[in-house]
Protein backbone atom coordinates (compact mmCIF):
# COMPACT_ATOMS: atom_id res chain seq x y z
CA UNK A 1 0.00 0.00 0.00
CA UNK A 2 2.82 2.40 0.75
CA UNK A 3 4.36 1.92 -2.73
CA UNK A 4 1.01 2.73 -4.37
CA UNK A 5 0.80 6.07 -2.50
CA UNK A 6 4.35 6.97 -3.53
CA UNK A 7 3.51 6.42 -7.19
CA UNK A 8 0.40 8.57 -6.95
CA UNK A 9 2.36 11.36 -5.25
CA UNK A 10 5.11 11.22 -7.87
CA UNK A 11 2.53 11.70 -10.63
CA UNK A 12 1.34 14.86 -8.91
CA UNK A 13 4.85 16.27 -9.14
CA UNK A 14 4.70 15.94 -12.93
CA UNK A 15 1.32 17.67 -13.13
CA UNK A 16 2.32 20.74 -11.12
CA UNK A 17 5.36 21.73 -13.24
CA UNK A 18 3.38 21.17 -16.46
CA UNK A 19 0.55 23.38 -15.21
CA UNK A 20 3.03 26.04 -14.07
CA UNK A 21 4.77 26.00 -17.47
CA UNK A 22 1.42 26.51 -19.19
CA UNK A 23 0.58 29.50 -17.00
CA UNK A 24 4.03 31.07 -17.57
CA UNK A 25 3.73 30.55 -21.34
CA UNK A 26 0.27 32.12 -21.45
CA UNK A 27 1.40 35.06 -19.34
CA UNK A 28 4.28 35.75 -21.76
CA UNK A 29 1.96 35.75 -24.78
CA UNK A 30 -0.18 38.87 -24.72
CA UNK A 31 -2.47 39.58 -27.61
CA UNK A 32 -4.03 42.94 -28.32
CA UNK A 33 -7.67 43.45 -27.54
CA UNK A 34 -9.75 44.48 -30.56
CA UNK A 35 -11.52 47.81 -30.24
CA UNK A 36 -14.35 48.81 -32.52
CA UNK A 37 -15.49 52.15 -33.90
CA UNK A 38 -17.32 54.36 -33.29
CA UNK A 39 -15.20 55.17 -30.24
CA UNK A 40 -17.07 56.81 -27.37
CA UNK A 41 -13.85 58.02 -25.75
CA UNK A 42 -10.11 58.00 -26.33
CA UNK A 43 -8.41 54.59 -26.08
CA UNK A 44 -5.01 54.52 -24.37
CA UNK A 45 -2.53 51.64 -24.36
CA UNK A 46 0.99 51.43 -22.91
CA UNK A 47 3.74 48.99 -23.75
CA UNK A 48 7.29 48.57 -24.97
CA UNK A 49 8.29 49.55 -28.51
CA UNK A 50 10.17 47.32 -30.93
CA UNK A 51 10.25 43.58 -31.31
CA UNK A 52 12.07 40.77 -33.06
CA UNK A 53 10.30 40.94 -36.43
CA UNK A 54 12.07 43.05 -39.06
CA UNK A 55 9.71 45.11 -41.23
CA UNK A 56 9.79 48.07 -43.60
CA UNK A 57 8.93 50.16 -40.53
CA UNK A 58 11.73 48.99 -38.24
CA UNK A 59 11.55 46.14 -35.78
CA UNK A 60 8.04 45.29 -34.57
CA UNK A 61 6.50 42.71 -32.26
CA UNK A 62 4.90 39.51 -33.60
CA UNK A 63 1.52 40.71 -32.32
CA UNK A 64 0.10 44.22 -32.74
CA UNK A 65 0.01 46.77 -29.94
CA UNK A 66 -3.66 47.33 -30.78
CA UNK A 67 -6.22 45.96 -33.24
CA UNK A 68 -8.84 48.39 -34.52
CA UNK A 69 -12.03 47.36 -36.29
CA UNK A 70 -13.52 50.25 -38.29
CA UNK A 71 -17.24 49.59 -38.77
CA UNK A 72 -18.30 52.70 -40.67
CA UNK A 73 -17.42 53.67 -44.26
CA UNK A 74 -14.90 56.34 -43.19
CA UNK A 75 -13.74 56.91 -39.62
CA UNK A 76 -11.89 60.16 -38.76
CA UNK A 77 -9.25 58.95 -36.32
CA UNK A 78 -6.26 60.47 -34.59
CA UNK A 79 -3.58 57.90 -33.70
CA UNK A 80 -0.82 59.25 -31.47
CA UNK A 81 2.29 57.64 -29.97
CA UNK A 82 4.68 59.12 -27.43
CA UNK A 83 7.99 57.41 -26.74
CA UNK A 84 11.75 57.90 -26.95
CA UNK A 85 14.47 56.62 -29.25
CA UNK A 86 13.88 55.85 -32.92
CA UNK A 87 10.33 54.56 -32.52
CA UNK A 88 7.91 53.99 -35.37
CA UNK A 89 4.17 53.66 -35.92
CA UNK A 90 3.13 50.96 -38.40
CA UNK A 91 -0.53 50.55 -39.37
CA UNK A 92 -1.54 47.61 -41.56
CA UNK A 93 -5.08 47.27 -42.88
CA UNK A 94 -7.37 45.95 -45.58
CA UNK A 95 -6.68 46.06 -49.33
CA UNK A 96 -2.91 46.37 -48.88
CA UNK A 97 -3.10 49.47 -46.67
CA UNK A 98 0.26 50.00 -44.95
CA UNK A 99 1.37 53.24 -43.33
CA UNK A 100 4.68 53.82 -41.60
CA UNK A 101 5.47 56.98 -39.65
CA UNK A 102 8.92 57.33 -38.11
CA UNK A 103 9.92 59.59 -35.26
CA UNK A 104 12.36 62.37 -36.16
CA UNK A 105 14.45 64.99 -34.38
CA UNK A 106 11.66 67.58 -34.61
CA UNK A 107 8.64 65.70 -33.24
CA UNK A 108 9.78 65.90 -29.57
CA UNK A 109 8.87 62.27 -28.90
CA UNK A 110 5.41 62.35 -30.48
CA UNK A 111 4.11 60.73 -33.66
CA UNK A 112 0.69 61.97 -34.69
CA UNK A 113 -1.14 60.20 -37.53
CA UNK A 114 -4.56 61.73 -38.16
CA UNK A 115 -6.68 60.52 -41.06
CA UNK A 116 -9.73 58.74 -42.41
CA UNK A 117 -9.71 54.95 -42.27
CA UNK A 118 -11.96 52.82 -44.46
CA UNK A 119 -14.08 50.01 -43.06
CA UNK A 120 -12.00 46.97 -42.02
CA UNK A 121 -9.53 45.62 -39.48
CA UNK A 122 -6.27 47.45 -38.76
CA UNK A 123 -3.22 46.19 -36.85
CA UNK A 124 -1.25 48.92 -35.11
CA UNK A 125 2.38 48.30 -34.14
CA UNK A 126 4.80 50.52 -32.22
CA UNK A 127 8.23 49.57 -33.52
CA UNK A 128 11.80 50.78 -33.38
CA UNK A 129 14.21 51.36 -36.27
CA UNK A 130 17.22 50.09 -34.32
CA UNK A 131 15.64 47.12 -32.57
CA UNK A 132 15.65 48.90 -29.21
CA UNK A 133 12.81 48.79 -26.72
CA UNK A 134 11.39 51.83 -24.93
CA UNK A 135 8.15 52.49 -23.06
CA UNK A 136 5.40 54.02 -25.19
CA UNK A 137 1.88 55.38 -24.84
CA UNK A 138 -0.53 54.89 -27.74
CA UNK A 139 -3.82 56.76 -27.95
CA UNK A 140 -6.61 56.47 -30.52
CA UNK A 141 -9.36 59.05 -30.67
CA UNK A 142 -12.26 59.40 -33.06
CA UNK A 143 -12.96 62.98 -34.13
Amino acid sequence: MKLHNQKRNSKQWFVIPAALATVVTLAGHVSAQTIQTPLQSRIEVSGMSGGSQSSSCGFIANTPSQVLQVTEAFAPLDIRVTSSGDFTLFISGPNGFNECVMANNYDQGVINAPGLLNQGNYSIFVGDRNGQSNPYNLSIEQK
